[in-house]
This record gives C-alpha cells, sequence and structure tokens, in this order.
C-alpha cells in the first residue's frame, strides 16, 4: 500500500470517526429527558484512544463539556486503568474537578472492545435535570450544599447495572423520572458510537485504531504548530472587569507565545467568591483554549494534539482555579467569559483579528414556582424549568456581529414554545432589541428583549445570575460598547439582576439582553449598511443620526446631502 494512498485513507477514517460521534451525540439529544439536552444541545461527546487521548469530538456540544473532557478522561483512567477494564462496563462522575465543571454534569465512560480486546474510549457529558441540593442557586457556601456529589465510579458492570447508585440518585433529585431518562441516554450515547466504532473497524479490517490516531494526533500537531510558528512572539497582557456576583470580578490574562505553544496565565485575577460562580482549572482551561483556538486555527479539527498546545495556568485560590470544596455551580458566569480575556491578549499582539466583546455568559433563563422557591405555601404548580437565551456578540472585522448568539457556548436556543407546553409561564414577547449593538463599521450583535409572565395567578421565580449589567460589552478599535443588560417589571419596577427574584402574581418580567461591541469607528459605516438596519428595525433613526451621523429620510432612503453635513461637522465645543 502506497503512502499517498494510506494518507487518502487514514483521512477517510478520521472523518468517518467525526461522522460517528456525531451520530453519539445526536443519540444523546434523542433520548435524553432533559430539555436543555433535548432542544439545546447541552452536551458533549467523543472518541479517545486507549491512552486517553482525544481523537474526535462531535460537532454538537459545547467547548465547556468536551475540552474539560478531554483532560477528565486521565482522572477516569487513574481509578480505572485500562487492563482493569470489562466489556459491558460504564463508568460515569459529576465530580466538578474530575469531569467537566459543576454537579449538574453527568460524565459517562465507556470502554469498547471488538474480538475482546479494548480498542477505545468513548465519553460523553450531559447537563442532568437536578442533583438535589440547593441546584443553580449560586447563594451555597460549598459544593456540598449544591448537590449530590458523585465520585469516579461505576455506573454499569459488565453489562448489569447498579441498581443501588440508581436508587441513591433518584432519591436525591427533585425530577426523578427526568434524571433517570437522562442516565439511560448518556449509557445509550456511548453504546451508539461504539457499535459504529466497531463496524468501521470491520469494515476497513482493523484490528485496533492505533495507527490511525497516530496519523490523527501527528497531523494535528504539525498544523497547530505551523500556525502557532506564523505568531509573533513575546508577551502580552490584558484584563477585563465583569460583574460577578455580589461584588465585581477582575480577570486578567498574560498571554506568551514562544513559536511552539500558546501559554495563557490568569496570575492577579480576583481571588475565589463565596458564592457559586468559581470555576475548576479544567473549566478554565477548556473555555480559554476555545478562545484560542479561534483565533488561531478556527478549522482545525479539536483533539488532544490541538489542546496540548495551549497551555492555562492559574494560582490555586483564584477564581478560575478553584480548589475542592469551593461552591462551582455557576461556573459558566466566569469560563464563558475568557474567550472575550484572550480575545484582548491577541489583538495586542497581532491587531486586527480579534473581535470586540461579545455577551459571553448566556442570559439562561432560570425559572421556578412552588413553595421551596417562592415562599408562598404552595399556591401555583410547582416547576423548575431552564430556558438558553442569549444576547448579541460582538463585532467582527469582516462582519456585523450575531444577534441573539450564545457565543461561546454554542447552545441552541430552547423555543419558547417548549418552556410554555412543560410550565405554567407564557412568553408575551420575544423580539430584538433596538440599538442594542454597539456603533461601528461593523455593529456589535443585537441582544433580544423577552416578557414573561404566567397562566396562574401565583408568583413565579427567576433565579437570576445575569452579567453584562453593570460592565457591558466594550467595542474595540473606536467602536461602542454594546447596550448592558437589564431586568424590570411590565409594570416599571426594577429586577436584580442576580439572585432568586419573585415575581408577583399578575405581573410579567422584562429581561432587555446586551448587545455585542461594535468594531470601529461608526462614522466610517456605509449609509447603505445603517438605512438596512433602521428599515429591519435594528437601529432606530435616532441613533442612525446621533451615533453613525447617518440621516435617514421619510421613505428610509439616506438623505445624502444631510448626512455628508453631519459627517463633515465640527463637534460643538463644550460651554465652561
Amino acid at each position: 500500500m502506497s503512502d499517498k494512498f494510506n494518507l487518502i485513507r487514514h483521512q477517510v477514517m478520521w472523518d468517518r470517526l467525526i461522522s460517528l460521534v456525531e451520530e453519539q451525540a445526536r443519540t444523546l439529544m434523542r433520548v435524553a429527558f432533559s430539555t436543555v439536552v433535548r432542544e439545546a444541545g447541552d452536551l458533549s461527546a467523543g472518541i479517545f484512544d486507549i491512552q486517553g487521548r482525544l481523537l474526535a469530538q462531535a460537532v454538537t456540544g459545547t467547548p465547556g463539556h468536551i475540552n474539560s473532557m478531554a483532560r477528565a478522561i486521565n482522572d477516569f483512567l487513574s481509578v480505572f486503568p485500562p487492563d482493569k477494564m470489562t466489556a459491558g462496563d460504564v463508568y460515569f462522575t459529576n465530580d466538578p474537578w474530575r469531569g467537566t465543571g459543576h454537579l449538574f454534569d453527568f460524565m459517562v465512560v465507556t470502554p469498547t472492545f471488538k474480538d475482546g480486546k479494548l480498542v477505545a474510549l468513548f465519553a460523553c457529558t450531559a447537563h442532568v435535570a437536578d442533583i438535589g441540593g440547593n441546584g443553580p442557586d449560586p447563594n451555597s457556601r460549598d459544593v456540598f450544599a449544591e448537590g449530590l456529589f458523585i465520585p469516579i465510579m461505576p455506573l454499569v458492570n459488565a453489562g448489569e447495572i447498579n441498581h443501588w447508585l440508581m436508587k441513591l440518585l433518584l432519591a436525591n433529585s427533585r425530577e426523578p423520572e427526568k434524571l433517570e431518562g437522562d442516565v439511560y441516554a448518556l449509557i445509550a450515547s456511548n453504546e451508539a458510537g461504539g457499535k459504529r466504532l466497531t463496524k468501521m473497524m470491520d469494515e476497513y479490517k482493523l484490528e485496533t485504531i492505533d495507527e490511525l490516531a497516530a496519523h490523527i494526533l501527528t497531523a494535528s500537531d504539525r498544523s497547530m504548530r505551523e500556525a502557532i510558528a506564523k505568531l509573533p512572539k513575546g508577551t502580552w497582557r490584558h484584563s477585563v472587569t465583569i460583574d460577578g456576583f455580589a461584588d465585581p470580578v477582575e480577570l486578567c490574562a498574560t498571554l506568551t507565545i514562544d513559536g511552539q505553544t500558546i501559554h495563557i496565565d490568569f496570575t492577579g485575577t480576583s481571588p475565589v467568591s463565596k458564592y457559586g460562580i468559581n470555576c475548576p482549572i479544567g473549566y478554565t482551561h477548556a473555555y480559554t483554549s476555545f478562545g484560542v483556538k479561534c483565533l488561531v486555527a478556527p478549522k482545525l479539527a479539536n483533539n488532544a494534539a490541538v489542546l496540548d498546545r495551549i497551555v492555562v495556568t492559574a494560582p490555586e485560590g483564584v477564581i478560575v482555579n478553584a480548589p475542592y470544596p469551593a461552591p462551582v455551580t455557576a461556573r459558566a458566569l466566569i469560563g464563558q467569559m475568557l474567550p472575550d480575556l484572550a480575545f484582548g491578549c491577541f489583538e495586542k499582539a497581532t491587531p486586527g483579528r480579534a473581535p470586540a466583546e461579545g455577551t459571553g455568559a448566556s442570559w439562561s433563563l432560570r425559572f421556578g414556582a412552588g413553595p421551596g422557591v417562592t415562599g408562598q405555601g404552595g399556591k401555583g404548580t410547582p416547576f423548575l424549568s431552564q430556558n438558553f437565551q442569549s444576547g448579541g456578540m460582538g463585532a467582527h472585522w469582516l462582519h456585523d456581529g450575531m444577534a441573539a448568539t450564545p457565543y461561546p457556548s454554542g447552545v441552541k436556543a430552547i423555543s419558547v414554545e417548549i418552556t410554555e407546553a412543560l410550565t405554567p409561564l407564557v412568553f408575551w414577547r420575544k423580539e430584538l432589541r433596538r440599538d442594542s449593538g454597539g456603533a461601528g463599521v461593523f455593529r456589535g450583535g443585537l441582544g433580544q428583549t423577552i416578557e414573561v409572565g404566567s397562566r396562574e395567578d401565583a408568583p413565579f421565580a427567576i433565579f437570576a445570575r445575569f452579567q453584562r449589567v453593570k460592565y457591558p460589552a466594550a467595542g474595540r478599535g473606536g467602536g461602542a460598547d454594546g447596550a448592558a443588560g437589564t431586568l424590570s417589571l411590565a409594570s416599571g419596577a426594577a429586577v436584580l439582576p442576580r439572585g432568586t427574584q419573585v415575581i408577583p402574581a399578575g405581573e410579567r418580567l422584562v429581561v432587555e439582553m446586551p448587545g455585542g461591541g461594535g468594531l470601529g469607528e461608526a462614522t466610517q459605516r456605509d449609509p447603505a449598511a445603517v438605512a438596512y438596519d433602521v428599515a429591519n428595525g435594528y437601529v432606530s433613526r435616532q441613533a442612525a443620526r446621533d451615533h453613525y451621523k447617518v440621516v435617514i429620510a421619510e421613505d428610509g432612503q439616506v438623505d445624502e446631502a444631510l448626512t455628508a453635513q453631519a459627517r463633515t461637522a465640527k463637534p460643538e465645543r463644550a460651554h465652561v
């Protein structure tokens, strides 16, 4: 077999691996009971060689899950070495420090055997319905109060499920039927991947995938090194301030590029919070490396070789390297802001590449009602619900920011009709938020406005933990900041953006999500693009005049004479 033919053959098999892990992820979505998995894709799926190296990941899923799994698999191998694994075994955990960052995430690992020989490991993660404790409430003071903590242990032994363990799990969940369905969905997901792999191996007459793994990792490492070699060598620093929970949080990063690796260190970042917004280092690594890869090698397939070229460090005790047993249930509030921090470093190293800041941490709407939530003696239907939504992305150097798009999490927005069908809630309004995108040559992505109430004469609550309220997404290169997010009642009263907020019976909650930052001077934007934005309701006539110096006539066309006059007029001097 010629080297050229072998190269093509390996590339075809590599593509097949990516296809089969996508089927693995889709299996999880099809059979999961949790809405956030089934509708939003809050999951990950991947295949690993028997050394625990990530070979391929599903397209569906979040970087927080897949990149955390890529590191966590080694913890599983330390507990269950390959020579101790047997066919039919399944292992799992929700340990935030040896899994994917908080107790809601179940990580499941399944060894795959062919002809009695271990050939690969499949792993998947999903955000399960409920695991007890204070759940999504960041007010817990340690991880023990956040829910049931499960160390790495067997879930299935040689094909026999651990029924006593299942009883323990279900006894600690407010939604045991959903949790049980999610557990079996995770098992089925890995099983689907394993079946497809052995079928592929039969088709290509493979006894192992070792040679294929070597090809994937060698080729990926070479490509990643080539991408890094194009970057300037040196050290650059950047910091951002975000809302945090009770107090603002300072995130500091130092980027060092040495020609072979990209190193990001978080020395100087705020210390661990007493609230559950802390990040285990694995989750920090996951979102930081994702942000780096988006800029450095966006088209390169993600695997162990690529991730190994990105080194992330942080002193223990800072909020991005929280030690056990710190509370971590809302670790996404910090982790999902890290790509913007990395972009700030890279904009100093390679100007003109990084987008403006966006919403970052998604504005997930966590609703609930019942005695333990609203304190109204059980009035109204008890429920817990999570509906993924988002504000806008930052503007790019080539195009406007995307509206209402959850970068960097990648989860899909959940249809409001799903939440309405499962709860007493009614969504009265869901629309793009005019003028929320930061002005610039390229405009920031728009946030959205959502108005929600209850069909019942009963209160409901929102578990609020929103960012970009006090510190909006920053523009870049002269672009304006995006609009800050706000919460209020339809009657006009303000609602706090963090903590459990009870919405009185008969009232509606109005959530206005933040917009992304703009990029470049707004007065350099094409007037025709401004007119298009006004015609489509993205920008108001007043904002077009004030920020872009573009005058839109009553017929919707650009008044070229007044626009030229506005753009050439000297700014008025302030009166002393």
